[in-house]
């Protein structure tokens, strides 16, 4: 199996408003490894939230393109290189819950689930798509596993408001991570948090990056967690910078 996990090229973003075009991301182009953690810095505006987005199939490029090589990923799909953004939305939808895990800045925890319910949610999800896998009680056992490795297994019945803001986001995690995602694209996971919950739970992503192999591509302000990443790319006016 090949290194690169993502190859992007030449992608471009405008958004369109009454005074013009505005180019958000100007002519991109990067590769993204297995198992690697990449931090991405930048001035508030640079594009670094778009950047993700499209990554994580959120949002479309205006043009260019967005591989991933994921063989086997996307039910009926045979080749490894997967270009996301020429699935049907039904494909999309399955390729994105099983390749794709997200962390945001707020956790969007469901308030009337328990943590381990939100766990579970994309399994679920998944088996509502008509996916094959695990049947609830495995989902069950997998999303306890998961909050026991994040410290949270003796809270896993509470709802997310008996929960600390950095419990919550480790919820959030575990829940990113139920299906074994290929990528997990966080924006600013430690921006709501306070430094000693924020430098723990950067930790904590660590240790799942270096356990798992999983790739992690964060976006951060924190100049001090970004330098914990394998490497660094910067976002200035819509380019990414070379690693640092």
């Amino acid at each position: 199996m090949t290194k690169d996990l993502i190859r992007i090229e030449s992608l471009e973003k405008s958004f369109y408003t009454p005074a013009g075009e505005l180019k958000v991301l100007k002519g991109i182009s990067e590769t993204f490894s297995r198992g690697e953690m990449v931090g991405i810095v930048g001035a508030s505006g640079a594009g670094k939230s778009t950047f993700l987005h499209i990554l994580g199939t959120l949002d479309t490029p205006t043009s260019g393109t967005v591989i991933y090589r994921v063989s086997g990923r996307v039910e009926g799909d045979r080749d490894d290189e997967v270009n996301p953004f020429a699935l049907s939305n039904t494909e999309l939808a399955f390729f994105r819950n099983r390749v794709i895990g997200f962390v945001f800045q707020f956790h969007y925890l469901l308030p009337e689930f328990s943590a381990l319910e939100n766990v579970m949610m994309p399994g679920l999800i998944a088996q509502g798509q008509g996916a094959k896998g695990r049947n609830g009680g495995e989902l069950r056992e997998r999303a306890e596993k998961l909050l026991d490795e994040l410290g949270l297994f003796a809270r896993r019945t509470h709802k997310p408001g008996e929960l600390s803001g950095g419990e919550q986001q480790r919820v959030a995690v575990a829940r990113a991570l139920l299906l074994e995602p290929e990528v997990v694209l966080a924006d600013e996971p430690t921006g709501n948090l306070d430094t000693a919950t924020g430098e723990e739970l950067f930790r904590l992503l660590q240790e799942i990056n270096a356990r798992r192999s999983i790739t992690f591509i964060i976006v951060t302000h924190n100049e001090s967690l970004s330098r914990r990443c394998h490497r660094i790319v910067e976002m200035a006016d819509g380019r990414l910078k070379g690693g640092k």
